[in-house]
């Protein structure tokens, strides 16, 4: 398994749980080998296996909590 590291905009998030929310949501997701939600930045790190999971899975993960999230150039 090789992961790669993926950065999205996160806008929506509150509060430090709704950061917890996202990393938990998505560290279920396959292929997900880690994720940290910086609330402070509105970004989202994932350390992504793409075979699995592709970033189009958690913008659209992250948009069913709720969330917008779009990939950060």
């Amino acid at each position: 398994m090789t992961t790669t590291t993926h950065v999205f905009n996160v806008d929506g998030m509150h509060c430090a749980s709704c950061s917890l929310l996202i990393d938990d949501t998505l560290e279920d997701l396959p292929g997900v080998e880690g994720s940290h939600t910086d609330l402070k930045a509105n970004r989202a790190t994932v350390q992504l296996d793409t075979t699995l999971t592709t970033p189009q899975q958690v913008i659209d993960t992250i948009t069913e909590l709720g969330y917008t999230a779009t990939p950060q150039n």
